[in-house]
C-alpha cells in the first residue's frame, strides 16, 4: 500500500491572495484527463497482474493498492479515486462491505469494478450498483471493455447539469459578516473576512482567523458554509472550508494533486480533494 508523504518541500506557482474566484467551472473530462484508480485485492499476484495490464491504458493512473477491505475503505476516503477495482472476497471487510460502509458514511462513491474467481456474486454486485464485474483471471479484452465503460460513465457524470426553470424568489439565506469563536473559555466575535479557514475533526469545528484560533458552535461544515459569503468561502475538501482571499500559495502534492498554503500565522497547508483538484486545474490552467 502506498503511503502519503508527510511533508513537502517543493513549492508551486505563487498566487496572489484574492485572485481565486469561487465561480469555478464545471468539470470537463477530456481525452487527456487521467482516470484515478485504486486496486484492492488480498492476493498480491492478482493485484500485480491487474496493475501490469492497466499499464497499457495511458489514461489510467493507479493511486494506490490495498490488500484488504479496511485498507481499501481508508484509501477511498483519503484519495477519492474515480474508479476502484475491488476484489469481492477479502479479509476483514469484503468488497460489498466496502461499498456498504462508504454509503453509510455518505461518502461520494467512485465507480466500482468488482473482480472475483466466482461468478455467483454477479447479481449481488449489480445490486450494489457496480459498474462492471470481472472474473479472474482477468481477460485483456474484457478489461478493455470495463475501462471503456468507466470512461463513458465518468464523461457522463462530468457533463454540466442543465438548470431547471428558476423558482419564485425566496428569502435569501442570511450571510453573516461576523462569527463567534470560543477560545480560552471566552467568546470572541471576529469579522468573517478575517477567517482564514475552518476544519472539522471528530464533530468539532475549529476556526482559524487572523489573530485567533478556537471552536465554532456550528455543528457541521455545511452549516457554517451556508451562513458565509459563497463568493469568499470555498469547500476545498470535505473537512475544510477556506477563505479564497487568504490563499497564499498552491503547492504540487501527492499523485498530481495540490495543497493550499494559507495566510495564517502557522502557514497551514490544506489538502484539496481530488474533485476540487480538477476544478483548480481548470481554473488556474495547472
Amino acid at each position: 500500500m502506498q503511503n502519503r508523504a508527510t511533508s513537502q518541500k517543493q513549492t508551486g506557482p505563487k498566487m496572489v491572495p484574492g485572485d481565486l474566484s469561487i465561480a469555478l467551472p464545471q468539470d470537463a473530462r477530456t481525452a487527456f484527463s487521467p482516470i484515478s484508480v485504486i486496486l484492492a485485492d488480498d492476493e498480491k499476484l492478482a493485484s500485480d497482474e491487474l496493475a501490469y495490464q492497466l499499464k497499457s491504458f495511458p489514461d489510467i493512473e493507479i493511486l494506490a493498492t490495498a490488500s484488504n477491505g479496511l485498507e481499501a475503505l481508508k484509501l477511498i476516503e483519503d484519495l477519492e479515486p474515480d474508479l476502484v477495482f475491488l476484489d469481492v472476497q477479502m479479509p476483514g471487510l469484503d468488497g460489498m462491505g466496502v461499498i456498504r460502509k462508504l454509503k453509510e458514511k455518505n461518502i461520494p462513491l467512485p465507480y466500482f469494478v468488482l473482480a472475483t474467481a466466482y461468478d455467483q456474486y454477479a447479481v449481488e454486485a449489480f445490486r450494489w450498483e457496480a459498474l462492471d464485474y470481472l472474473l479472474k483471471p482477468v481477460d485483456a479484452e474484457r478489461l478493455s471493455l470495463a475501462v471503456d465503460r468507466a470512461r463513458k460513465s465518468l464523461a457522463e457524470r462530468a457533463k454540466p447539469i442543465v438548470p431547471e426553470p428558476a423558482a419564485p424568489a425566496s428569502k435569501p439565506t442570511l450571510q453573516r459578516t461576523k462569527i463567534l469563536i470560543r477560545a480560552q473559555q471566552r467568546n470572541f466575535i471576529v469579522d468573517a473576512q478575517d477567517v482564514v479557514f475552518a476544519t472539522i475533526d471528530d464533530g468539532l469545528i475549529t476556526v482559524v482567523a487572523s489573530n485567533i484560533e478556537g471552536q465554532s458552535n456550528y455543528r457541521t461544515i455545511e452549516e457554517l458554509q451556508s451562513n458565509l459569503d459563497p463568493e469568499m468561502f470555498w469547500r476545498v475538501h470535505r473537512s475544510y472550508l477556506v477563505n479564497i482571499h487568504r490563499i497564499k500559495e498552491v503547492i504540487p502534492w501527492f499523485k498530481s494533486s495540490f495543497q493550499l498554503r494559507m495566510d495564517d500565522k502557522k502557514q497551514s497547508e490544506i489538502p484539496v480533494s481530488r474533485v476540487q483538484t480538477k476544478r483548480l486545474r481548470a481554473l488556474l490552467k495547472l
